[in-house]
């Protein structure tokens, strides 16, 4: 059996977070072309949004059946497949000439997404021992950290060039990225090396999902990640530049500020949180995760200060981070070998919060006030922690 050190994981783990720092990279740097582009066929702002939610509604109906691929035909190949069809519909969305065709490669882009996706977290599962899985999902979603800092600065420069030319260049990312997978992604079960602890058989099969939903773990993994998608990847990036401008009376710098804070308290609380998740406990991680993003957003509900909105938006960075290390340690407990749908749903979790997120909240803030909005962001973020507090003590500890 192999013996792990306190930092040692397994070379597929920096590797996928490599993968993952190429994809957050060209991502944020054709975000900010998107739009852009779709005005340039001169189409409305509702078509608009179309051309930016189609891709995330995409990846959230198709997740499951990237599961079913996973636990078929492993999780290299479709990671590869996936990065593929991504990189295929972006570059050929460049050279779209209706906004029909381009909203359509928009929806199949999505679907390669939640390919390589699942596919990515199934592998980062099955790969990494026990007693490191905290440790493997914080260095996986550090790379989406820092690919998502960095891309839309240069994003941004690039479609002031041309709108079509950041399509071209995340294909180009994209297809690299997939030659990375699969050149060093060995197959597993092979990449996993000797089991590296007892009664975990990563020759195993998948766990059947009706048995995973039976698990308060994995139950409370999904609420948690539903808060996540909820805030992090929802209300946070479509109400917060409108609550800085409206309510406060700044300039969208304050808003962008306030989002940078936000990012870099979760880089440097990534470099931290992973550790805690394998050696304090999953319960006490997502207990202290869930009330600091949980406090994060009552401290909006106040009268509106732009102190209080920069303190807000680091505790939640602080936050972010321990929500995407515990989580995902607890599905990893649940199910070891090849994940497939448990994994799927998991990710549909947070996608479904990123996408009624932005729509309840906005609603609520048109019907009530921003104040409002955020009291509900934090009841959702709350639900996780009263999630936490269902666990068994005496199984927050990754097994033995």
């Amino acid at each position: 059996m192999r013996s792990w050190g306190r930092g040692e994981l397994p070379r597929e783990v920096g590797v996928l977070a490599i993968i993952a720092f190429v994809v957050a990279l060209g991502f944020g740097i054709v975000a900010p072309a998107i739009p852009l582009f779709a005005r340039d066929f001169g189409v409305g702002r509702t078509a608009v949004g179309l051309a930016v939610s189609a891709f995330a509604f995409f990846r959230f109906v198709s997740a499951f059946g990237g599961g079913s691929l996973v636990e078929r035909f492993g999780e290299r190949l479709v990671l590869a497949a996936g990065l593929l069809v991504v990189a295929v519909t972006t570059g050929a969305a460049g050279l779209a000439g209706s906004f029909p065709v381009f909203l359509g490669l928009r929806a199949a882009g999505g679907v390669g997404s939640a390919m390589f996706s699942v596919a990515a977290l199934s592998l980062l599962f099955r790969v990494s021992p026990p007693t490191h899985r905290g440790r493997a999902a914080a260095t996986w979603q550090g790379g989406f950290i820092l690919g998502g800092i960095a891309g839309p600065a240069a994003g941004g420069l690039l479609t002031e060039l041309s709108p079509r030319l950041p399509f071209f260049l995340y294909a180009g990312f994209l297809l690299v990225a997939g030659g990375v997978g699969m050149v060093l992604l060995r197959a597993a079960p092979d990449a996993a090396g000797p089991a590296p602890s007892p009664g975990v058989d990563l020759d195993a099969g998948p766990v059947d999902l009706r048995t995973a939903f039976r698990s308060r773990a994995y139950v409370a993994a999904l609420i948690a990640n539903l808060g996540v998608g909820w805030v992090l990847f929802g209300v946070r990036n479509s109400l917060v530049p409108l609550y800085v401008t409206e309510e406060l009376g700044r300039t969208v710098a304050w808003a962008g500020a306030g989002l940078l804070a936000g990012s870099l308290a979760q880089a440097v609380a990534l470099l931290r949180s992973g550790r805690l998740v394998d050696e304090w406990g999953r319960r006490p991680a997502l207990l202290l995760g869930s009330t600091l993003a949980t406090t994060s957003m009552l401290v909006l509900v106040a009268p509106p200060q732009l102190g209080l909105f920069l303190l807000s938006m680091a505790v939640f960075g602080l936050a972010a981070a321990l929500l995407a290390s515990a989580p995902a340690a607890l599905v990893a407990d649940v199910s070891p070998a090849r994940g497939g749908r448990v994994v799927a749903v998991f990710q549909m979790s947070a996608d479904l919060g990123a996408i009624a997120g932005p729509l309840v909240a906005g609603w609520l803030t048109d019907v009530a006030s921003f104040q409002w909005a955020f009291a509900l962001s934090a009841l959702v973020l709350a639900a996780a922690l009263v999630a936490a507090l269902t666990l068994p003590r005496a199984g927050s500890r990754p097994p033995a």
